[in-house]
């Protein structure tokens, strides 16, 4: 018997432009979740912005686009303003989230040890299930992958 995918962790988070945002009760459509460390930073903008070049493609295939980060919603408002973002951004300060999808990790940079998010994606189907999971991602090609992978849900 195949093993079943797993539930993903549910969550309310504030989003940027105002609001909330709760995982399950997006059922019914997928959802990309994408984690990402910081606001305004070089790799982390061009994830957002490739995002937000497909968002009309991932509409068209019914799924919800979402980046999580511990920034504050006013960060993500600036950023978003900044690069004419138009996926939602969630800010999870007490990186409580991060933590459900163990993307809270230990990192290394020179030379100095520090905790930070793991760049993570995760594809969840419409019955809330973790589809496809991605870590320690490289931003190239990334959303495109993402892209594919949930149209095939």
């Amino acid at each position: 018997m195949p093993d079943t995918p797993a539930t993903a962790p549910d969550f309310t988070l504030p989003a940027s432009g105002g609001g909330e945002v709760t995982l399950s009760a997006l059922r019914g459509a997928p959802v990309v979740l994408f984690f990402y460390p910081r606001d305004d930073t070089s790799g982390c903008t061009k994830e957002a912005v490739a995002f937000t070049g497909l968002k009309d493609a991932f509409e068209a295939a019914g799924v919800k686009v979402f980046g999580i980060s511990k920034d504050s919603l006013a960060s993500h408002d600036k950023f978003a303003a900044k690069h004419d973002l138009d996926v939602g951004l969630l800010s999870d300060e007490g990186s409580d989230v991060c933590e459900r999808f163990d993307v809270w990790k230990e990192k290394k940079m020179y030379g100095k040890t520090f905790w930070g998010i793991e760049r993570s994606t995760f594809l969840i189907d419409a019955e809330g299930r973790i589809a496809r999971e991605w870590r320690k991602v490289k931003v190239p090609g990334h959303a495109e992958e993402v892209l594919e992978a949930a149209k095939t849900l």
